[in-house]
């Protein structure tokens, strides 16, 4: 179609936070603190695991990449956000979008692979308790976070090349706090079939693939449980899977208020408030359920920090 005009995009605006100039230094304090904490806390846990070598099993290796990942997620759009919020004009370059769109992508799909590699873990510790240690070897360990990292490198990337053949045209204003994809393809004046069939596709397999393997594994972690009813064996497969069954929920339940419950009314509002919990708030609190609900972490952080000695938990 050469006969459509078209205007050639060399920035966006991003116009989804937007905040009554009275109440702008007060929300610019609450998401630098938020996001200082999210730094400071995944920090911790990651110095924690690396430092103190009795946390050195497959769980906490599984817990030191997805705090590392939780670190990077909220750095892809807080600094930006808090940029805007200080600024007059609410710009990011073409380019820079689509870097945006990337990282976004990638550590966010790399969240919910990660998830997956520590649910499965769960079960071998529960379910195959003898056989745990040759199992979850150092090598399945390793080869599972490599293929997570390839599985989102190819997501983003696919999903960014066709974002980038599509045209954009005089409309620039994304109604957003970040570059979303889905929020890219509403303004682009190009058919966006192809984007939409690999969004089902590839989000079928990054993400509701992995949701149904982590269900899996927790039912068999309970049917495992329920063949030999314990108050210890309960209380242990607790302590083993409570936190990351409320990292789980915390996540997904985001994911899934956000895409797959959708509202006619207000829907920039609630799409924004839903992004901000999954790339914010989520990002912030998994630092306090691992170290809040898990008597390692805490001894951990006694012995590292405190110099204090503290039995290891089994």
């Amino acid at each position: 179609m050469t006969g459509r005009n078209q205007t050639i995009i060399t920035y966006f605006l991003l116009q989804g936070l937007t905040v009554e100039p009275e109440q702008q230094n007060l929300f610019y304090a609450l998401f630098l603190v938020m996001y200082l904490t999210t730094i400071l806390g995944n920090l911790i846990i990651i110095v924690l695991i690396h430092l103190d070598s009795r946390l050195h099993t497959p769980m906490y290796f599984f817990l030191s990449n997805l705090s590392f990942c939780d670190l990077c997620f909220s750095s892809v759009t807080m600094p930006k956000l808090l940029q805007n919020m200080q600024s007059q004009v609410q710009s990011i370059p073409y380019a820079g979008c689509l870097a945006q769109m990337y990282f976004f992508l990638f550590f966010g799909d790399l969240e919910s692979l990660l998830l997956v590699a520590m649910a499965y873990d769960r079960y071998v510790a529960i379910c195959s308790p003898l056989h745990y240690t040759t199992i979850m070897s150092p090598r399945l360990c390793i080869s599972l976070v490599v293929l997570s990292l390839v599985l989102t490198t190819v997501n983003a990337l696919l999903h960014t090349f066709l974002v980038a053949r599509l045209c954009f045209c005089a409309d620039n204003k994304i109604p957003h706090f970040f570059c979303d994809m889905s929020a890219l393809l509403k303004l682009s004046c190009s058919d966006t079939g192809v984007n939409e069939l690999m969004i089902f596709i590839m989000g079928g397999l990054i993400v509701v693939i992995p949701f149904l393997f982590i269900i899996m594994s927790y039912a068999r972690i309970v049917s495992s449980i329920l063949k030999v009813p314990s108050a210890r064996g309960i209380c242990k497969a607790f302590s083993t899977c409570g936190s990351h069954l409320s990292v789980v929920s915390l996540s997904y339940g985001t994911v899934i208020g956000l895409y797959l419950c959708p509202s006619a009314d207000n829907s920039t509002v609630k799409e924004t408030v839903m992004a901000m919990m999954y790339t914010v708030v989520s990002p912030m609190l998994n630092p306090f359920i691992y170290s809040l609900r898990n008597r390692d972490m805490k001894g951990s952080l006694g012995r590292v920090f405190l110099k204090k000695k503290t039995p290891l938990s089994v």
